[in-house]
């Protein structure tokens, strides 16, 4: 079966709907089956998004990109670093 991206506003709502199938009396597992995720994708969301709104989620999901991205940039420019102070040692 192929891996499904859910956005974060997807993930706050089946979230919610799954809080209301447990309210309803049904177990996490009927409930993460009825909402089509697996249940290890129900606690390690509930973990992760576990009380923010959708706006909320949003911005942390942008934040998460944009960390990544910064990363990215300062690994780069630390190798470009290393390799212009190799040259400018006559190590290379």
């Amino acid at each position: 079966m192929p891996r499904k991206r859910h956005s974060a506003e997807q993930i706050v709502t089946k979230l919610r709907q799954i809080d209301v199938l447990v309210a309803q009396g049904r177990t996490i597992g009927q409930a993460c089956k009825e909402s089509e995720i697996t249940e290890q994708s129900y606690y390690r969301w509930r973990n992760e998004y576990g009380g923010l709104e959708i706006e909320q989620a949003k911005r942390f999901k942008e934040l998460e990109r944009e960390n990544a991205r910064l990363k990215r940039l300062v690994a780069d420019l630390s190798l470009e670093k290393q390799i212009l102070k190799d040259v400018a040692e006559g190590n290379l």
